[in-house]
């Protein structure tokens, strides 16, 4: 019984120290990601174009990644492109942003003539592409670029950070009394009470955004926002999801280690973002 015990033991160190090098790891990346990210808001609006338009076309690289898994043959020099251009053409002006889908568009529209071969799918996917990633997330150049200075870096900050912390609250939250699932045949770990915390992680960081006093931000209006982006954040996420599992794949890619890829880290804010910079203007924050 005794060496039986020793030797439950002794494979029971490997699995607690993988695991204990699985958390390092994935906090390491997650603190680099976090780092480069806020620097660049902090930065400006231009280092913040950038890094958006490096996040834009990596996220779209994986994306097609996982469509040609699916079959589909995407037009991937002209999607990489339009996600690139669509946060540096937000760094121009937002009317770029119609003209940059228009030209997407006739490009499109000139591939699909011009190549027999080309099936409709592909055409569809290929537009897809860009728009789910660069468009999306070229409201995080908008949203820095609204207000100048210190305020307006603190404010994109604090609607990442929303979306950062409301995923956050809900793993703990979920981990630990996650009973009641949301979609189990899109995200079985998804649950309710998950969820709910998450909201909550969110409506504290736009309660310390109010609490500043630099923005023109009423308590309920602040609440309602942590509430709305929570809930777009998490569709974000469930999108995501459902792309992977109707493909087969874990992960949209392995370029942040413990994170999976770039589409991956950035699947709440592609949706959540967008909706903050509307809220924000329909509230006359912006």
């Amino acid at each position: 019984m005794q060496t039986q015990s020793n030797n439950a033991s002794t494979e029971a160190q490997p699995q607690v120290s993988g695991r204990f090098h699985t958390f390092v790891v994935r906090s390491a990346a997650g603190i680099v990601y976090a780092v480069l990210f806020i620097g660049s808001l902090l930065l400006g609006v231009v280092p913040t174009a950038l890094f958006t338009a490096v996040m834009a076309g990596l996220c779209c690289y994986e994306f097609y990644r996982m469509a040609r898994i699916d079959g589909k043959v995407p037009n991937e020099f002209v999607g990489l492109v339009a996600a690139v251009l669509f946060p540096l053409s937000a760094l121009v002006d937002a009317v770029w942003l119609t003209v940059l889908n228009f030209l997407l568009f006739l490009l499109l529209g000139l591939w699909y003539v011009q190549n027999s071969r080309t099936r409709m799918a592909d055409v569809a996917i290929t537009a897809f592409g860009p728009l789910y990633t660069g468009y999306m997330l070229s409201a995080i150049v908008l949203l820095r670029e609204a207000i100048p200075g210190f305020e307006g870096a603190l404010l994109s900050i604090g609607v990442c950070a929303s979306l950062w912390l409301s995923d956050s609250f809900a793993y703990l939250v979920g981990s630990k009394f996650g009973k009641h699932k949301m979609v189990p045949k899109i995200s079985p770990k998804k649950s309710w009470e998950g969820f709910f915390g998450g909201v909550l992680g969110s409506i504290a960081v736009w309660l310390i955004l109010w609490s500043t006093g630099l923005y023109d931000l009423n308590v309920w209006f602040a609440i309602l926002c942590g509430v709305v982006v929570s809930i777009m954040g998490v569709f974000g996420d469930l999108i995501e999801s459902r792309i992977k599992r109707g493909v087969g794949v874990k992960d949209s890619g392995n370029l942040i280690p413990g994170h999976g890829g770039m589409l991956d880290r950035s699947d709440s804010l592609i949706i959540g973002v967008i909706t903050a910079y509307i809220m924000l203007h329909l509230g006359g924050v912006l």
